[in-house]
């Protein structure tokens, strides 16, 4: 739970499942994140292993972000979590 504990964590990893995006599609994804824990919760995400930052040496340079294989093993837990939050938006309509 410490590794995905963090408010933005699980979210950013419901939309790796899609497959690789960069950097400014996240941020995009995600409009309420700032691009400071956007990168922190990134890096936190590519130190566990869950997360494989890949540099392109072009210009501009191009840093795309995917799911390893041990990411890919949380698919269950965004698919549950994923079911369970329609469930609740849909039993208290607020």
């Amino acid at each position: 739970m410490s590794l995905l504990g963090g408010r933005w964590r699980l979210l950013l990893v419901s939309y790796l499942i899609d497959g690789p995006k960069r950097f400014n599609q996240l941020r995009r994804d995600v409009p309420g994140i700032s691009q400071r824990m956007l990168t922190l919760d990134l890096r936190a995400l590519e130190e566990a292993g869950l997360v494989l930052r890949t540099v392109y040496a072009e210009v501009p340079v191009k840093v795309e972000y995917r799911l390893t294989a041990d990411g890919e093993r949380l698919k269950p837990v965004v698919e549950v979590m994923k079911t369970f939050g329609l469930w609740l938006k849909a039993r208290n309509p607020a």
